[in-house]
């Protein structure tokens, strides 16, 4: 049997309520729920319960995954869905969060780190979906009709994105407001 009759048998058998596929299931897609859950944010502590939400979701919804599109696939857009929900809860009590102090040790880390958090508030601010694409197509290297799957649009939206993406980074007013 191929890894991908194992997966689809292990997916199988977590749907039908097997702990212990489950588990094993969550073992080896966790570091991809945490990966784009800290692409998403740029943070260890907000990646960390953005992947613990993700993992409840996934408990919950598995049984509706219907081996239509790639289990990856059907992944990212449950993560997506957690951050989101994540993000509008704490924009209620929105605060700073400090650098854990090996981040605060290392400059050159700390500069990428203002630099992501500064890139990301821009995606986020144009308009519903942008963040994710650019998150999709660039840090995750999906293709636009990948991305485009997962975000439930067509393929030349995702284009129509990266495009809208670009021209707003190029501007000057755009990369002024981001720290080089």
């Amino acid at each position: 049997m191929d890894d991908l009759s194992n997966n689809r048998e292990l997916i199988r058998k977590a749907q039908a309520g097997d702990a212990e596929s489950f588990a094993l299931l969550l073992d080896l897609h966790y570091d991809t729920i945490y990966r784009f859950a800290w692409k998403w944010c740029g943070n260890e502590a907000n990646a960390a319960d953005i992947a613990q939400l993700a993992c409840i979701k996934l408990a919950g919804s598995l049984a509706q995954y219907r081996f239509q599109a790639a289990f990856t696939s059907w992944l990212y857009r449950l993560v997506i869905s957690c951050a989101q929900d994540w993000h509008r809860g704490q924009q209620r009590h929105e605060h700073e969060e400090l650098a854990d102090e090996e981040a605060a040790d290392d400059a050159s880390r700390t500069e990428d780190h203002i630099y992501l958090m500064q890139l990301l508030e821009q995606l986020a601010t144009l308009g519903e979906g942008m963040k994710e694409t650019a998150l999709l197509v660039h840090a995750e290297g999906l293709s636009h009709a990948e991305a485009g799957q997962i975000l439930g649009v067509s393929e030349s939206t995702i284009s129509w994105r990266i495009h809208t993406i670009r021209k707003h980074l190029n501007r000057p007013e755009a990369r002024s407001s981001v720290v080089a």
